[in-house]
């Protein structure tokens, strides 16, 4: 039959927070962070690629644009 645990329960003598769930924690802080970081760059490449490729069409395409305007008259 199983027992409630209460404050007298012998499964409960030991257990709760214990040091190591402390660096587990910051272990796991440290990780999420330089996830989120190398996951923020990422996006932050990908977006400042794109802009950067749409100036260069832009740019291009407006050249190419007058300088076939000027050759046709």
């Amino acid at each position: 039959m199983l027992k409630p645990n209460g404050s007298g329960s012998p499964t409960t003598k030991g257990s709760g927070l214990r040091p190591v769930h402390g660096g587990v924690v910051a272990v796991s802080v440290v990780v999420a962070v330089v996830v989120a970081f190398a996951a923020f760059s990422f996006v932050a490449g990908v977006v400042a690629f794109i802009v950067k490729l749409a100036v260069v069409v832009g740019i291009v395409w407006v050249v190419s644009r007058l300088v076939l305007r000027r050759a046709s008259r």
